[in-house]
């Protein structure tokens, strides 16, 4: 009897002394290509921190972006599940939100990480980039705010960093400029010169009215410009601190410091409970910036300075971790919503894009190039130190494995498209759980990657590709970026076969004549296509045109004086915030 009693006593205390849950910090990176960090094999770039992350967690080398955009990626891994699911996968040529006053954005009914461990008592905190959407039917409705899909906490920009929100530093609207505003100019031009020289020659009775009209038309299109250049920077290009615009346009002096020293902030702050940070630099897309610290003195120009100084940021986040002794019950991961944006090359020649490293393509589309991106995961005690794992991932798997590791019990009236990282990680297993990967060029199936749980072998099969150009390019240099549909694609019949575990630089397409079992892979490859088509329901598309285009009547701002829209409130609201 006694033996039993000090059994369950035994028994008891080991329960009220249960290991505590872990705090959570993910560090995502904008644009980060797989080839960047040293830990992955660049000599060149200097990344001492993303490097001690590795090296003291897991390297994996076969992670994967559900999408290679920023929306529908990020989206996949708010949620775990294939963008398509939750109608973040566009059917036109616009896959991501370029305006702050889109309608579009992450429906009410998803479920982020962030809500279900908010639902377990934790401290979320959401810094930098959302470029998830923001309101709804009017600018106070803050439908798909950050606020609104479980974070108690938001610092940062709703949209993305873009090129015009930097002074000098261009426009990635030019190609639509010349096809909206150029084109009609100079057919008006065409039009007034002919109608001229007939009237001239005798051979047209042209009346007055028709040049007014025409003159009218040429000067409400140059108008219409010039609004769009003066007004867009203000109109989309802003920080926000929980619902309120602190800063508009936003200023990128010291942006990267001001933003990791709110992240420290809120690690600080909560440190005694447990707590969630999802840190979302800027860095590295377009307009590239630094702060004076790092301004050329990189090897790579303004991009190899930016990605360092996003390396100091991961530094200084993982010393506070240090400082406070939280490291041994943070998990800390680190990735890139897709791969390098190769077409970043300014008119200059300046190469503004990352490395890809040996994969094909980059961001915009589906070889590996633009969705193999850097993932490492630490946690020490917990996790092995210097373990590097090739098995296929996603980024959709942090979803699951967050939720497990806080407690939270797995949503059951939805398709959860990742899979818990944990077992892989710890070693309780040497196979991903991901027999099969779907990969979606915006909307369209683009690819399947079949890893068979006998095999080595890692299958991709492409039933379309891109049209790269200028012909033997690495990218879409002539549109900036890769489309899905109609002309730009080429599609294959029977679908390009790849065994990426032997050629992961996708350079040698497979055959009947190369790989006896070719027609029975594409078969099964097929019917896996076939099951996960069979899964998708009809969803409103929230990247359709009519959710992209800029709403006046959502548009935010700070002050109340028409569009001009300028304010900086930075230094009074951090003093206000939580």
């Amino acid at each position: 009897m006694r033996l039993r009693l000090l059994l369950l006593l035994l028994l008891c205390e080991a329960q009220g002394h249960a290991a505590p849950r872990p705090n959570f910090v993910l560090l995502m990176a904008d644009d980060l290509g797989i080839g960047d960090p040293g830990c992955y094999g660049n000599t060149t770039l200097r990344t001492p921190n993303i490097d001690r992350l590795a090296a003291e967690g897991v390297k994996l080398t076969q992670h994967l972006a559900a999408s290679p955009l920023c929306t529908p990626s990020r989206a996949a891994f708010m949620t775990g599940r294939y963008p398509i699911r939750s109608g973040m996968a566009s059917q036109s040529f616009i896959g991501v939100f370029i305006f702050s006053a889109s309608s579009g954005g992450l429906p009410t009914s998803e479920i982020t990480f962030a809500k279900l461990l908010k639902n377990q008592g934790y401290s979320t905190g959401l810094i930098g980039k959302w470029h998830l959407g923001t309101n709804c039917h009017n600018k106070t409705d803050f439908c798909h705010h950050p606020l609104s899909h479980g974070f108690d906490y938001f610092h940062g920009i709703p949209v993305t960093n873009l090129r015009d929100c930097k002074p000098g530093e261009g426009s990635v609207f030019t190609r639509g400029i010349r096809v909206l505003v150029f084109i009609p100019l100079q057919i008006i031009a065409i039009t007034l010169l002919t109608l001229v020289v007939l009237k001239c020659l005798g051979l047209l009775h042209v009346p007055p009215v028709v040049f007014f009209c025409l003159l009218c038309l040429a000067a409400m299109i140059l108008g219409l410009l010039l609004c769009f250049l003066h007004y867009f920077r203000p109109l989309n290009c802003f920080l926000m601190r929980n619902y309120e615009i602190t800063q508009q346009p936003l200023s990128y002096d010291s942006l990267t410091q001001r933003l990791t020293a709110d992240a420290a902030q809120f690690i600080r702050r909560n440190a005694g409970t447990p707590f969630l940070l999802l840190l979302s630099y800027l860095h590295v897309h377009t307009a590239l910036f630094s702060s004076p610290d790092f301004a050329g003195r990189s090897q790579h120009g303004a991009y190899g300075d930016a990605a360092e100084e996003l390396d100091w940021s991961v530094g200084q986040i993982l010393n506070v971790l240090d400082e406070l002794k939280l490291a041994n019950n943070t998990l800390v991961y680190f990735t890139s919503d897709q791969g390098a944006h190769v077409e970043e090359v300014t008119t200059k020649g300046e190469i503004h894009g990352g490395s890809n490293g040996i994969y094909k393509g980059g961001k915009a589309n589906n070889w590996e190039g633009g969705i193999r991106i850097p993932g490492i995961l630490r946690w020490p005690g917990v996790i092995q130190a210097g373990l590097v794992i090739d098995e296929p991932t996603s980024n959709m798997d942090i979803f699951p494995t967050v939720a497990k590791l806080a407690g939270s019990p797995l949503l059951e009236d939805r398709i959860i498209d990742g899979h818990d990282l944990m077992p892989l990680l710890q070693g309780k297993t040497q196979h991903s759980d991901h027999e099969f990967l779907f990969h979606y060029c915006n909307f369209y199936l683009n690819a399947v990657r079949w890893h068979p749980r006998n095999s080595t072998s890692v299958w991709k099969a492409f039933f379309f590709t891109p049209k790269f150009s200028p012909e033997g390019a690495n990218g879409c240099f002539s549109t900036h970026v890769c489309f899905c549909h109609g002309h730009f694609v080429s599609r294959h019949h029977p679908p390009l076969l790849f065994d990426v575990a032997k050629d992961p630089g996708e350079r040698s397409p497979l055959s009947p004549a190369t790989e006896p079992r070719f027609r029975d892979i594409l078969a099964v490859m097929q019917q896996a296509a076939d099951r996960h088509a069979e899964t998708l329901q009809a969803v409103p598309n929230q990247l359709s045109l009519g959710n992209v285009l800029w709403k006046p009547w959502l548009q935010m701002c700070c002050s109340s004086s028409g569009l001009s829209c300028q304010c900086d409130r930075e230094n009074q609201a951090k003093g206000a915030s939580r």
